[in-house]
């Protein structure tokens, strides 16, 4: 797990168990919803550039999920 810091990447409430949260990759944390462990990841879009994933979309998910969007789809970079 090379994203693993040892450390949560929570920056609010948890319920997933503070061991758990320190081997986890960053981009695991943060595709968990925020109700149960919040990254503050969400709510808002990571677009760099004009973006053809709907805007509502965008602030739903994690920024680890646009970014495994293709640049010329959603730009992330």
């Amino acid at each position: 797990m090379s994203d693993s810091t040892s450390r949560s990447h929570a920056t609010g409430d948890s319920v997933v168990p503070q061991k758990l949260q320190e081997k986890l990759p960053k981009g695991v944390e943060e595709a968990v919803p925020n109700a149960i462990h919040d990254t503050g990841s969400h709510g808002t879009s990571h677009a760099t550039d004009e973006s053809a994933v709907p805007k509502g979309a965008q602030e739903a998910v994690p920024k680890g999920v646009e970014e495994t969007l293709p640049d010329k789809i959603h730009p992330t970079n």
